[in-house]
């Protein structure tokens, strides 16, 4: 029994990668955007519905799951594969950057993070090692070393963060052998590292040299979407593109709008994970070619075409804008489901795109073509 996440890069063109992420629960091609089930379920869709909409990996939440049903009751019912009955790959997050958000409601030291539950006030704690310790409960293939996300644009903070994130990833990694040494499930997670430094380049490369020294199977690009600009993330991206090893996965945290997928393929990231696609459908947003739509506008109530014509989803398939607004309108599940369902599947089918136009040698082409539709205006940046 040994780790077993790998990537085997078989295409590049530019900075661009495409290739295959062996697991144990499977194959993932890259480049791969990974829907969030969050609570152990993606919003508004089944199993079964990701697997037609060709979703290859999925991510789920420690803080979460630690907190309701708890990581000791999932490892008791099989692990998360059989509890939420999804037989492909998973990724667990550490649980860091939820703690982390609740601001008033914690306290960081050297050791670790006491914080209140966001659900009832009751006290808690976390550090590195009860971090690992409940992905290993959870049983995912991918899970992420404890660390530290900090405001992107305030350098001493981020000095503070990123020597926290280095100690803790140490601290991650003895607990992670520890627990390989008496496996919870049939298989072994392997552990990424997480490299921080907000938007400032000195720090991000001091990170992603003491991160990348600890010999992992793949190195994650956290603390970013969190309040930088555009501009800031690809300096960071471009940045990392040399730092990090070429024969390693390269994973982008809570990444998922259309054009930054783009962006980040061109920067050489293999691996994405959003929230955004069922959040925007329940407050009816929906991703089209030509851009972001809101389905429950008045000028929809009559549209007998789909939410995106020439997409191929069930919902754009087999029903009409008209329908689709009227459910959003009066606030009928049906709605929400066809949204997150369709939002799913653009997102998916654009890394399928993506990854086609890369072993096809057009993805600068492609990716110029895809943003000057999408934004109506210019090219990839």
């Amino acid at each position: 029994m040994s780790e077993f996440v790998n990537i085997e890069i078989t295409h590049t063109e530019d900075n661009a990668r495409a290739g295959v992420l062996h697991t144990a629960h499977g194959d993932c091609l890259t480049p791969m955007f990974m829907p969030v089930g969050t609570q152990a379920t993606v919003k508004g869709v089944t199993p079964r519905d990701l697997k037609e909409l060709g979703s290859m990996m999925i991510l789920s939440n420690t803080y979460h799951l630690y907190l309701r049903p708890s990581d000791e009751l999932i490892a008791r019912r099989g692990g998360l594969h059989k509890f939420m009955n999804w037989s492909g790959p998973i990724l667990t997050d550490s649980g860091g950057f939820q703690v982390f958000s609740l601001s008033e409601m914690r306290k960081i030291d050297e050791d670790g993070v006491t914080f209140r539950s966001h659900r009832d006030g009751s006290k808690h704690r976390f550090t590195p090692e009860k971090s690992i310790q409940i992905q290993h409960n959870l049983g995912a293939d991918v899970i992420m070393c404890f660390d530290e996300c900090a405001d992107p644009n305030d350098y001493a903070y981020n000095v503070r963060a990123m020597n926290r994130t280095h100690k803790w990833a140490e601290r991650s990694v003895r607990e992670h052998e520890k627990r390989c040494a008496k496996p919870v499930h049939g298989h072994l997670p392997s552990l990424f590292g997480i490299v921080q430094g907000g938007i400032f380049q000195d720090l991000r490369e001091k990170s992603a040299q003491f991160i990348t020294a600890l010999d992992l199977p793949g190195y994650a690009i956290g603390g970013l979407a969190v309040g930088e600009t555009k501009m800031q993330m690809h300096q960071v991206l471009d940045w990392m593109h040399p730092a990090l090893p070429q024969h390693k996965p390269r994973y982008l945290m809570g990444v998922g709008e259309p054009v930054d997928l783009i962006n980040g393929v061109r920067r050489g990231v293999d691996m994405f994970d959003c929230v955004l696609p069922t959040r925007l459908a329940r407050h009816g947003a929906a991703f089209t070619r030509d851009g972001r739509i809101n389905m429950r506008n008045i000028k929809f109530a009559e549209d007998e075409t789909p939410i995106d014509p020439g997409c191929t989803c069930y919902a754009c398939q087999n029903f009409t804008k008209a329908y689709v607004r009227h459910l959003l309108h009066v606030e009928e599940m049906l709605g929400l489901i066809l949204m997150s369902l369709h939002n799913l599947h653009f997102l998916l089918n654009e890394m399928r795109e993506i990854r086609a136009a890369i072993l096809a040698q057009r993805f600068t082409a492609y990716a110029d073509e895809f943003v000057a539709r999408y934004t109506g205006q210019g090219t990839a940046a």
